[in-house]
């Protein structure tokens, strides 16, 4: 039993305990290449959620691990066979429920760790904070260590690259079959404005992709997932541990 994990304490333990802050792990069910499982992002989000509560609680901060959504917004990832998607506003829904339950219970911190580049939870943040006395912050875990990336892996990508694989690696390398991976090459749009940015579209991921890596994995290894996932988690730990400790007054969070 680790006891920030809430689905595996008893109401004994959790009545011992004084939790300081909630962390939500929020994935998808979608298609990653040939070569990593339809709950990577789920995975991603867990382990690496659970990395950072041990360490906290190592530092005598005390949050608590809520169970993880495992399904996410796919829109344009749809045309992979099985991939499971639901509605920004549903997750939404669940989301806002979720918050109310901790203030309900009196926990007013809450750290939300996407796994899913498909999810978008800035809205419902900005919706939610003159309704709620609970604070709510978002981390897109992959971002956490994006100044690094270039000093760790050799090229980079959008989905189940090198890096994302490398993480697979480290977390759940026998779920991971790295002799099945392509390379990773991607169409371009017929419109030039679409290829450089100008202009934003709901892409449509079977059509860009060949299936659905986007950027070359083969390099990827479990060392290189390790150091990632290694820095990601000290920079996230020290979050948590600060925002454990610090007083919500009238100013809180400036």
């Amino acid at each position: 039993m680790k006891p920030w994990r809430l689905q595996e304490l008893t109401q004994k333990s959790i009545r011992e305990e004084q939790f300081q802050l909630a962390i939500l792990p929020i994935g998808s069910t979608e298609a990653h290449g040939m070569h990593v499982p339809y709950g990577s992002d789920a995975f991603h989000s867990m382990m690496i959620a659970d990395r950072i509560c041990e360490r906290a609680w190592k530092q005598n901060a005390r949050p608590i691990l809520l169970p993880t959504l495992q399904y996410g917004v796919q829109g344009n990832t749809m045309g992979f066979p099985l991939t499971i998607g639901v509605r920004q506003s549903t997750l939404d829904t669940m989301v806002k429920e979720i918050i109310d339950s901790l203030e309900f219970h009196g926990i007013k911190k809450l750290i939300i760790i996407n796994g899913h580049g498909g999810n978008d939870f800035k809205p419902l943040l900005r919706d939610i904070y003159p309704k709620t006395s609970v604070f709510v912050s978002l981390v897109d875990w992959w971002k956490v260590g994006a100044d690094k990336a270039k000093e760790i892996f050799e090229k980079s990508g959008e989905h189940a690259d090198e890096m994302e694989t490398s993480v697979d690696m480290a977390l759940f390398g026998d779920l991971v079959h790295l002799e099945d991976a392509n390379d990773g090459s991607t169409h371009p749009s017929r419109f030039e404005a679409i290829n450089r940015g100008w202009v934003s579209i709901a892409r449509p991921w079977h059509l860009v992709t060949k299936d659905s890596t986007h950027g070359d994995p083969r390099k990827a290894s479990k060392e290189k997932g390790e150091k990632y996932v290694d820095l990601v988690v000290d920079r996230l730990t020290a979050f948590v541990v600060d925002l454990a400790n610090a007083k919500m007054d009238e100013r809180f969070p400036y």
